[in-house]
């Protein structure tokens, strides 16, 4: 597998998120539909901490197992512009890395364990495609409930009310 075809998914992915969740302002950001979820802030930090977890867990330490720690994490994420700053940023050390990688480096397996044990590196970039996708109509419903409406994530069409 071609590393660069690899990170035109990344940015695919990265930009399908960018714009369904245009609708959403700073103003949004501690918007949750239930005391027990995620703000629209935290929401996209999610994002962009699981988007290095997956780099880190393939290339780095292996993958952090203390989800507890993930969550507490969070608590501090108040503004959406922030979070967005850190989802760029951790998408492009992604699409830095993997760009960066062989053919066979992204062939190679990843340590064995409960996280992708075996399966080749480059089955994160399809983990970080799912993920974001996942939260990317989060926060679609999220904007819905702020009185927003939520772009097509695959075209600069308009999509009706």
């Amino acid at each position: 597998m071609d590393p660069e075809i690899l990170v035109q998914q990344l940015q695919m992915s990265k930009k399908y998120l960018d714009r369904a969740s245009s609708a959403l302002t700073e103003e949004d950001s501690n918007y949750k539909p239930t005391d027990d979820s995620m703000t629209t802030a935290q929401q996209m930090q999610h994002i962009a901490h699981t988007v290095d977890w997956f780099i880190d867990g393939a290339f780095g330490e292996g993958f952090d197992m203390d989800f507890e720690g993930h969550i507490t994490q969070l608590a501090d994420m108040t503004s959406l512009t922030d979070a967005r700053l850190n989802c760029a940023n951790s998408y492009k050390r992604a699409m830095d890395t993997i760009g960066s990688k062989t053919a066979e480096e992204m062939l190679s397996p990843m340590p064995e364990g409960p996280i992708m044990g075996g399966a080749p590196k480059l089955a994160i970039v399809s983990g970080i495609i799912d993920h974001t996708a996942h939260h990317r109509g989060s926060l679609s419903i999220y904007s819905r409930n702020c009185g927003k409406i939520a772009p097509m994530p695959y075209s600069e069409a308009s999509v009706p009310a």
